[in-house]
């Protein structure tokens, strides 16, 4: 992601589809996402990145490394509203394979509001398992209380997915 990407990340972002499943639901002003931009850039731990699909972008992902080589991350996604079907799939494996042999993460985690049906089942699709961990009480933009669902892939399990995937094709 660079400064050229960040009015439309924004619109994405802001986009009531979107907006609704994020921790903080208000809307973002620009000023405030370039402020988030600046931080977010010079933190060496994170990887902001835009997706691309036949070369139009069509989704953000962040993952951010929580210790050095073989240790553990988180990431965060959307995809843009109008995004084509079937994207976020490759979204995700694509965000995966950057975790694991870019970054080079031992574990991935995600997160998603318990409401969330579609997240949690993305999660699962991509290999994911549920933890037994649950965060409560964040504030969705219905006003309403939501528990947070937490989800872990390893290397070693993802290794082995891409390995069944490539034996499949």
């Amino acid at each position: 992601m660079v400064d050229a990407d960040l009015e439309r990340v924004l619109g994405w972002r802001n986009h009531p589809d979107v907006r609704r499943w994020m921790y903080t639901s208000h809307e973002i002003e620009l000023d405030e996402h370039r402020r988030w931009f600046r931080g977010a850039s010079e933190d060496e731990r994170r990887h902001l990145l835009v997706y691309e699909l036949d070369g139009e972008p069509c989704g953000y992902v962040n993952v951010t490394s929580e210790g050095g080589p073989g240790g553990p991350g988180t990431w965060g996604f959307y995809l843009s509203p109008d995004a084509p079907r079937g994207a976020g799939r490759g979204l995700g494996l694509a965000a995966l394979r950057y975790a694991f042999e870019v970054v080079g993460l031992g574990e991935l985690r995600g997160e998603a509001l318990s409401s969330n049906v579609n997240s949690i089942a993305f999660h699962r699709r991509l290999g994911f398992t549920e933890t037994e961990e649950r965060l409560g009480h964040h504030v969705a933009e219905d006003g309403e209380r939501h528990d947070v669902s937490c989800f872990q892939l390893s290397r070693g399990a993802w290794r082995e997915q891409a390995m069944d995937q490539d034996q499949r094709t």
